[in-house]
């Protein structure tokens, strides 16, 4: 169940960044769960491994008062994936860092939509959740993300690169990218 009280919501010119509540997680698997989509996430996810993404998105909403929130187009309220903040806790990597992150349906992709909400997730690391710095992870192949952090200003971290099979079996390597508040200020 969604906590509503003090419901977390932040909005863009284009879009709506908010709290995960019960009837959203239908329409997020249906966008999401897609060949394309989850080609650099491990796969096409199953019953148990959809119920351990909404327990984790809500455990950190619980435990940091920030997650991977909702992305919801303002013009008509369609649901387009997530984007947010949250501890980096990947198996072999950096543990505690603010991570940002995004997820979108194939349909949003080449529109802006990661970026502004990428952007809007940055702003509220530095500005609200006090982040020094903030990392973004993907696997090597999966050019589309860290070209989007190079356009969000983002730094390449190879020192904190590591390996988890669990996305890319074929190439487990994962890469960071990195950016300070400072760094955010200037690219901003």
């Amino acid at each position: 169940m969604a906590d509503t009280t003090g419901a977390f919501r932040h909005e863009t010119a284009r879009l709506v960044l908010r709290d995960w509540e019960d009837g959203d997680w239908d329409a997020f698997w249906r966008g999401i769960n897609t060949p394309a989509v989850m080609r650099w996430l491990g796969g096409v996810a199953d019953p148990a491994q959809r119920t351990a993404v909404r327990e984790r998105l809500e455990g950190y909403r619980r435990d940091h008062g920030h997650t991977f929130w909702v992305v919801e187009r303002r013009e008509d309220a369609a649901l387009l994936g997530f984007c947010g903040l949250k501890r980096s806790n990947q198996k072999g990597g950096p543990q505690g860092m603010m991570e940002v992150g995004w997820r979108l349906r194939e349909d949003a992709w080449g529109q802006g939509y990661a970026k502004e909400a990428a952007a809007a997730s940055l702003d509220l690391a530095f500005d609200r959740f006090g982040a020094a710095e903030v990392i973004a992870l993907t696997v090597q192949g999966n050019t589309a993300s860290w070209g989007l952090m190079k356009r969000l200003g983002m730094q390449r971290r190879a020192d904190l690169d590591f390996d988890n099979a669990d996305f890319d079996p074929d190439n487990p390597r994962i890469i960071a990218y990195a950016i300070t508040q400072q760094g955010w200020q200037k690219a901003a």
